[in-house]
């Protein structure tokens, strides 16, 4: 296959960009586990009492109506053993990898052909324990029976847990204030006191007991207390299990877990739980772990997977249900999680959305040279074309387009079209122009065909030359400026140098200058740069600390930190180094950005760190920005998030930035947000009736392989 010339000078482009960065190691994309939850709903006035699975791959899940299993998406009446539904089940257990069943007569199971079949004559009971070669311990209300060669009984009251310990060959019998150990035909002994025990099990050396205020660690030999451990997500504990190698928690706020670098997974909230009030866990089939909470019954599941691959996941997501006339649009649930109500909506940004969509499609495109990638490319384009022949005002971008007819409210922001099929929605703010100018500048980049790339260019001159027409304004139906675009000097310096909005209106604008001059080679868009660099203060603006940027008293703008100024501010740092007029400018340029990079560096942020690296700046910190790309949540549905109870968690006091605490949680643990967000925003979240576009994701995983960070 022949490449164009165009196209070749592309890929030589694109490789010299890579390779003239300072060297930084690249990610190497090998597969991690992601987590993702399959959640089942149980019918109402249903009783979950436990959950197990079996070698089978089958979830039993025991119910005060009887056995339960998942179907779908429901716990549904588990049929396929018949005889078992004529039981009074009172407890299950696994047992070399088969479920057993305590009923009001007897232990049994379906497994080693049925053999199994112990007579307790125990009506009353509540707990059972299986020790070596099936030797059997079940407890009642006021004591237990051990069945073994020569039967022993003996009187505890109040047993909630029996565990057996193989390494040390003893029974393990938990109540409220005591654990007690039992040695074949031995009288039980305390062996740990305490107040308000729930739960217990063992994790090889070790002993762990569950409280209403924290879980004990204790040793397994000795029975020494190690410690009280309380810095948790919750400390109300109603159910331990080690699975996997780590220790897994369920308590009424939801599910963690802790592993062997005492790193805290949390699981809670409809994103993947079916309630947060869980009554008991189990390890599940395929590398899966089961949480049964009073209403359902989640399986957290942790599935190989590559960035690739979840790139893919959310390209999928997107193209299915986010693409409305070919522009990146909301999705809104008219049921709360239910996908298949989704309606497609406008947003005031549309054309920033569909330009951080489109531009994670033109790297994909860059560096896959994917066909799909280029037809998804040319759709989006079109779109957002249509933004400015919708309206009469040259060089004017609505926010959005609809249909006639579906738009009858809000008539001052949503006007006629000349087309009578169509109305164009105004008001457009920077935020638009920001996203216009980042794609427009990609597409004439990295599109080879000149019909194609000269429509970009055209838009970007028609663009500029409204807001250098207008003086620094975009003027809009009314003849007034808009409330946002607005980069005239003397509206940017009445701020002071501590309000973000004189750096950032100042970084726009340029940005904006340069790229309209290295794509049209006009000399008045360089030629007005530089006007607002000598007369204006413009370069002095832009070089402003970030660190500078605080409360001003009286300043409306000033009351905290706006992170829809970060991602402005970012998605025009492209351009602005990009396309600086030269070397020089170059190197301000990478200063200024290094700060503001510097002080974001907290949130982790993937976009931001991959951005800064386009400039020259290394290193980056790499291993956070791939790890907010692995621990993104697969499921984008705007689930109501809860952290701010967390007592795992150092809090910091309130500040102007809303840093809320001392490090960032993982995105699969906070509130989804576009990168207009606080990542420390600790609860909040939309009820589960939006979903969110992929581009979340696949813009920075893109630009991540395109500037050649991501291999």
């Amino acid at each position: 296959m022949k490449f164009s010339l165009l196209c070749f000078l592309s890929l030589f482009l694109t490789i010299s960009f890579i390779f003239a960065q300072p060297a930084q190691s690249p990610w190497c994309d090998e597969p991690f586990l992601q987590d993702l939850a399959q959640k089942y709903s149980a019918n109402k006035n249903i009783q979950l009492i436990q959950v197990r699975s079996d070698r089978n791959g089958r979830i039993i899940v025991l119910s005060d109506k009887g056995l339960l299993e998942p179907f779908k998406d429901k716990l549904v009446k588990e049929t396929l053993h018949r005889p078992l539904n004529d039981l009074n089940i009172l407890a299950i257990e696994s047992y070399q990898n088969q479920v057993v069943y305590l009923t009001d007569k007897a232990v049994l199971s379906n497994a080693w052909a049925g053999k199994i079949f112990i007579d307790t004559g125990m009506p009353l009971a509540t707990h059972f324990v299986l020790g070596p070669d099936f030797e059997l311990l079940v407890s009642s209300p006021d004591g237990f029976k051990h069945f073994a060669e020569k039967a022993y009984q003996s009187k505890i009251s109040a047993i909630i847990a029996l565990k057996h310990d193989p390494q040390r060959n003893h029974y393990l019998l938990l109540t409220e204030t005591k654990l007690w150990r039992y040695q074949v035909n031995q009288k039980p002994e305390v062996v740990v006191e305490g107040d308000n025990l729930t739960c217990l099990e063992i994790a090889d050396t070790e002993l762990l007991i569950g409280t209403t205020d924290g879980y004990w660690k204790i040793d397994a030999a000795s029975f020494e207390k190690k410690q009280l451990l309380r810095k948790l997500p919750w400390t109300d504990i109603t159910c331990l299990r080690v699975i996997d190698h780590k220790i897994w928690f369920g308590t009424p706020r939801g599910a963690f877990c802790i592993d062997k670098n005492n790193e805290i997974s949390y699981y809670a909230s409809k994103r993947w739980l079916v309630d947060d009030s869980v009554v008991d866990l189990a390890p599940g089939p395929g590398n899966s772990v089961l949480v049964l909470t009073k209403t359902g019954l989640s399986q957290i599941k942790f599935k190989s997977m590559t960035l690739a691959t979840k790139a893919e996941h959310f390209d999928r997501l997107t193209r299915q249900r986010h693409i409305r006339y070919g522009l990146n649009s909301k999705l809104i649930l008219e049921k709360t999680g239910d996908l298949s109500t989704g309606v497609l909506v406008d947003q005031d940004n549309d054309g920033l959305w569909t330009a951080m969509y489109l531009g994670g499609e033109l790297f994909r495109f860059q560096v896959t040279r994917s066909e799909d990638a280029l037809q998804n490319c040319y759709e989006s384009f079109e779109a957002m074309e249509r933004l400015y022949t919708l309206n009469h005002i040259p060089g004017f971008p609505a926010r959005a387009f609809e249909r006639r007819g579906y738009k009858e409210s809000d008539r001052e922001r949503w006007r006629p079209s000349a087309d009578k099929n169509w109305d164009w929605k105004a008001t457009t703010s920077s935020d638009e122009i920001v996203g216009h100018f980042f794609v427009l500048s990609l597409f004439a980049e990295f599109i080879e065909n000149p019909a194609w790339k000269n429509r970009a260019i055209k838009l970007m001159d028609e663009c500029m030359d409204h807001i250098v027409r207008n003086n620094w304004y975009l003027i809009d139906y009314d003849g007034k400026p808009t409330q946002w675009g607005r980069w005239h000097p003397e509206y940017v310096n009445q701020f002071p140098k501590e309000v973000g909005d004189r750096r950032l209106n100042s970084v726009e604008i340029i940005a904006f200058l340069q790229t309209a001059y290295h794509f049209t080679g006009k000399e008045i868009y360089k030629e007005k740069a530089y006007q607002l660099f000598t007369e204006h203060g413009y370069l002095e603006n832009i070089m402003i600390p970030i660190t500078r940027i605080g409360f001003v008293p009286g300043m409306d703008l000033s009351t905290d930190w706006n992170h829809s100024d970060d991602e402005l501010a970012f998605l025009s740092y492209w351009n602005l180094y990009r396309y600086a007029f030269h070397d020089s400018l170059k190197d301000k340029y990478r200063e200024t950005i290094r700060g503001h990079w510097e002080l974001e560096k907290p949130e982790k942020n993937s976009l931001w760190a991959f951005i800064a690296a386009s400039t020259g700046i290394t290193p980056v910190d790499l291993e956070a920005a791939i790890w907010t790309l692995q621990k993104l949540p697969l499921d984008f549905i705007g689930w109501t998030i809860l952290n701010s109870h967390r007592k795992d968690l150092e809090f910091l006091p309130e500040n102007f930035r809303r840093q809320t605490i001392t490090q960032v949680l993982p995105p699969g643990e906070r509130v989804l947000s576009k990168y207009n967000g606080n990542a420390f925003r600790l609860d909040g979240g939309e009820g589960g009736r939006r979903e969110y576009s992929g581009d979340i994701y696949t813009l920075p995983y893109w630009m991540g392989r395109y500037v050649g960070l991501i291999k």
